[in-house]
């Protein structure tokens, strides 16, 4: 009774933070926080836009980027991942919002953060990496241009219209923006997007977002800019935890909901990270510490109001490429955003809504990596069409909706592409000491086949359609040595087969079977039908030589003597 509790005990203790851990956050102090405030200067106007983006207010993704990403730079399984929230969770937050208010996105983000730590518990970290790439690459584009799509309404400075579908919300801004144009939002929105994009281009170690955002907010309160609406009150602190937000009663309906935000936040964690190790040497991150420091730092966000997050792929590059070297960088980040909460909160409600817009815009350009989707469109066909199908569905529908599609579409061209790789192949009888007519006749009566490839359900429909209408055949023998792979649908096609043989007369020899298939076989009855009259063989011409065998015994084929059939058995042996 008590080997169980200790052994979950053991799991718990493996996801917590290490002494290696702990001693490493000390080595370079300098290096860490010169990251750590670079990456806070990064974070700060894009935390703001995300939590407007979502719904639940500049606020929202300021308390995220704190709680969140401290608690996730602690327990975490990268010593280089900065969490918070980003544009890939708000695509699903916002028809969260939209149904179930603030209260059902905090709820969702608790209700996803006790699924991350349970599948921490139960090691799912390591399946992640089984999601094909042109998934990745579609739901990244298509997450970029939805976030692109929600910033409109801000950016036309027209006040964003009730609806969760962004396409849907998009034309609305835009028909209520026609009718009574105002050209000031759409000019501080382009002005950041383009000093952002051009100067990442020129500068990319400068942090021009948090530049234009100043700028933009100057100008604004220097020329009194009425149309350009600002962000509003802010908070001079971190909010009491609360659980006011908990209702038992709509956790039924904020199940789904809650698994697309895990399904979300275990992936970009975990692709994030994957990146930060790609850009560094000697580093390597934890799959499932990960996600058990992703989970808790789900739990305690909404406890603040905060939205659920998830590793950030952006802030974690501008992490690394700055030198960090451990977690403080990360705490560091999330410290210097706690300052500015406390300190700064009545400056930062003046910053125009129209420049996060910019912001995020930009952001959104920037997603796209032009180069990997070109080289994932030109690979095959199948990469091109999970692509754009991704992609599109993550526009028209949802990020989870978009994910499973690509992954079924993935799998069944998968599976077409490996089911194609299935052979059967007529083996060529050997002449041995046969004479002309003998062959001839043995040819007639006598046909071998190989199988090679897999022979599961995907590729069983194709299984011996010539062997089955073969005429004039009383013999025929199957070399399965090459199957490399079978299930119960690959072994009853077979079965199938060799009934169907059996009933007009024709007897099947078999050769080669693996020990690996033979539970299969064994398992549908086809084993014993495989093993004619008990015998199986172990290679092909030991099966030719006794199908020869029968055919005498039958009177089709003239019998030879008895040293001439055991020199030609020998002789097709070697």
């Amino acid at each position: 009774m008590s080997a169980s509790p200790s052994r979950a005990w053991r799991r718990i203790r493996s996801l917590l933070p290490t002494r290696a851990d702990l001693t490493g956050m000390g080595r370079a102090p300098r290096r860490d926080l010169l990251a750590g405030l670079t990456v806070a200067v990064v974070a700060l106007p894009l935390a703001l836009g995300f939590g407007v983006s979502s719904g639940l207010g500049a606020e929202a993704g300021l308390v995220t980027a704190v709680v969140a990403g401290s608690l996730a730079a602690l327990f975490g399984g990268s010593n280089l991942q900065v969490s918070g929230p980003t544009g890939a969770m708000t695509v699903v937050l916002v028809p969260i919002a939209a149904r179930h208010g603030a209260g059902g996105v905090l709820m969702v983000g608790l209700l996803a953060g006790v699924m991350l730590v349970a599948l921490a518990l139960l090691r799912a970290g390591r399946y992640m990496q089984y999601v094909p790439a042109p998934v990745v690459e579609g739901f990244t584009l298509g997450i970029a241009g939805v976030i692109g799509l929600q910033q409109v309404p801000h950016a036309l400075g027209v006040a964003p219209p009730d609806g969760d579908r962004v396409l849907v919300v998009t034309w609305r801004a835009v028909e209520e923006f026609v009718e009574a144009p105002d050209w000031t939002a759409v000019a501080f929105a382009v002005a950041v997007a383009t000093v952002m994009l051009a100067g990442a281009r020129l500068r990319p170690t400068v942090p021009f977002s948090i530049l234009a955002v100043i700028c933009a907010t100057l100008v604004a309160q220097l020329f009194h800019q009425d149309a350009v609406r600002p962000i509003g009150e802010l908070p001079s602190g971190l909010p009491s935890p609360s659980l006011g937000f908990l209702d038992a009663s709509a956790v039924g309906s904020l199940l789904t909901p809650a698994v697309a935000v895990a399904t979300l936040a275990a992936l970009e964690s975990l692709l994030s990270a994957s990146v930060a190790d790609g850009m560094t040497a000697g580093q390597k991150h934890d799959p499932d510490r990960e996600l058990f420091g992703q989970g808790l730092a789900n739990i305690a966000a909404p406890l603040f109001g905060g939205v659920p997050a998830t590793g950030a792929i952006a802030r974690t590059a501008v992490n690394v490429r700055t030198g960090a070297s451990s977690r403080s960088a990360a705490l560091v980040h999330a410290a210097a955003l706690a300052v500015i909460v406390f300190a700064a909160a009545p400056l930062v409600s003046k910053i125009p809504l129209a420049a996060l817009a910019g912001v995020l815009i930009a952001t959104a350009v920037r997603m796209v990596d032009v180069g990997s989707l070109k080289a994932t469109a030109k690979a095959t066909r199948p990469d091109a069409l999970v692509l754009v199908l991704t992609a599109a569905a993550t526009l028209a529908l949802d990020l989870v909706y978009a994910v499973v599609i690509g992954l079924v579409v993935a799998g069944v061209l998968a599976l077409r592409a490996v089911a194609r790789q299935t052979r059967v192949d007529r083996v060529p009888l050997d002449r041995g000491d046969h004479s002309a007519e003998e062959y001839a006749l043995l040819d007639k009566h006598v046909v071998a086949y190989r199988v090679d490839g897999p022979l599961f359900f995907a590729a069983a429909h194709r299984f011996l359609l010539e062997p089955t209408e073969a005429a004039d055949v009383r013999v025929v023998v199957l070399c399965v040595s090459r199957v490399s792979t079978m299930d119960a649908t690959g072994a009853l096609k077979l079965k199938d087969a060799v009934r169907k043989l059996n009933r007009r007369g024709v007897v099947v020899l078999t050769s080669g079977i693996r020990p690996a298939h033979r539970q299969v076989l064994h398992a549908v009855g086809a084993l014993d039908l495989l093993r004619h009259e008990g015998r199986e063989y172990d290679t092909t011409p030991e099966a030719v030589a006794d199908a020869r065998a029968l055919l005498e015994c039958a009177g089709a084929l003239p019998a030879v003597p008895v040293q001439n059939n055991r020199t030609a058995r020998e002789d097709s042996a070697r």
